[in-house]
């Protein structure tokens, strides 16, 4: 693992990655995928390990090509929102204490997802939502591109450089390090390659994103 940026004495900020990072929504996710493929006469498998690599748009041409996508995204977007309204959801052990404890406008959430849902599934689980919040809707390019954190950063107004990344996914590690930030990785049994550092857990990396965003340096 390389040697993470950012000077000493700079104001700290922490960008965190919603679903798998701060919202166990696997489950969800899987569920929500199944629904959608069986309703199009499609393999669930086949479609969500197509679904965890690409944007809906992407899953839509690669594994139903004669359908139309804008008809594909609503059936999708319905399915969502109904599993936010019902679906069963928990934070990761560490979201609430490691959110709360941070200084109001030193952290955002950068997510894939759409801002309702989001709220709605932290109004379910009870974590505070920051100021900044970017999603799907907030940028042109979605991860891996580094858009969606220098978006988050820019509205902190916040140097990359004095950013920490809290991500699960190989393509939200991307997106961070290609904006120049630290990345931290979290709810994984093996370190995504490129991350600054790994944490089994978000439990376990909560004492250290802390120190991180005041200044100090954790072991």
């Amino acid at each position: 693992m390389s040697s993470e940026p950012g000077q000493s004495g700079a104001m700290r900020y922490v960008l965190f990655d919603v679903d798998g990072t701060l919202i166990d929504a696997v489950d969800n996710q899987r569920l929500v995928w199944r629904t959608w493929a069986e309703r199009y006469g499609l393999d669930p498998d086949e479609v969500y390990r197509v679904a965890l690599r690409t944007r809906p748009i992407e899953t839509f041409a690669q594994v139903a090509p004669d359908r139309d996508p804008a008809e594909c995204l609503a059936a999708l977007h319905e399915l969502e929102d109904e599993d936010v309204r019902s679906g069963a959801y928990t934070a990761f052990g560490g979201a609430s204490e490691l959110l709360s404890a941070l200084r109001p406008g030193s952290w955002a959430l950068v997510t894939s997802n759409y801002e309702h849902r989001v709220r709605g599934r932290f109004a379910r689980t009870g974590l505070p939502v920051p100021e900044v919040l970017v999603d799907a809707a907030a940028v042109a390019e979605g991860k891996p591109s580094p858009v969606p954190y220098l978006h988050a950063a820019a509205r902190l107004g916040a140097r990359p450089e004095d950013c920490l990344v809290i991500e699960d996914a190989p393509s939200g590690v991307e997106s961070g390090l290609r904006a120049g930030m630290t990345v931290w990785g979290v709810n994984a049994p093996a370190a995504v390659d490129g991350v600054h550092r790994h944490f089994g857990s978000l439990r376990e990396a909560v004492r250290d994103v802390l120190a991180f965003a005041s200044g100090s340096r954790a072991r």
